[in-house]
């Protein structure tokens, strides 16, 4: 790394991928840590086994002793990788909040060159002119249907006149067939 180097933007996902590429490696380190001390645990037991036979009071509470702080140790030893983890976690997640901050502010960006390119006085002019048109065509509508209504109404009054007219002929054929 030289010298200009320092003064570079780091790309944020490099980075993050970097460090939890090391965050792993040290959780498997961890683990091959813990793998150790529980075979070393079986030794001791194994130990303590054969001081039980000899009837090692003292050895075998001193072996005991170790086993239990072993079993602290491993205890802390996944408390430890857990916190890894989850610092592996977190960055993550700060990558993604970095690179939606990244979409918005392109976003932003985006509208501000639309929000210029509209012209706010001709928008509104349109919408005024619009709103203009559809009153007009709104009034020529309901007048229409009044028309139509109307005309409607007459066909209806012409239409049972019509019927009246052609059932009293009927009804007077009919009494000028019958013999009375």
């Amino acid at each position: 790394m030289g010298f200009m180097d320092l003064f570079k933007k780091k790309d944020p996902k490099e980075m993050v991928r970097k460090w939890q590429s090391k965050l792993r490696s040290e959780m498997r380190g961890v683990d091959r840590q813990i793998r150790d001390i529980q075979r070393e645990e079986k030794n001791v037991t194994k130990s303590i086994k054969d001081c039980a036979k000899r009837n090692d009071i003292r050895s075998m509470k001193v072996l005991a002793k170790e086993i239990v702080n072993s079993r602290k140790v491993v205890s802390r030893l996944y408390h430890n990788k857990a916190q890894m983890n989850s610092v592996s976690m977190m960055l993550t997640e700060q990558l993604a909040t970095v690179r939606s901050v990244g979409h918005i502010t392109k976003s932003t960006e985006v509208l501000k060159a639309m929000n210029g390119m509209i012209k706010h006085q001709q928008v509104t002019d349109t919408m005024r002119d619009m709103s203009k048109e559809m009153m007009k065509s709104g009034l020529i509508e309901e007048m229409l249907a009044d028309a139509i209504d109307d005309g409607m109404e007459d066909v209806e009054a012409e239409t049972d006149e019509e019927v009246s007219k052609i059932l009293a002929e009927l009804a007077g054929g009919n009494k000028a067939r019958k013999p009375p």
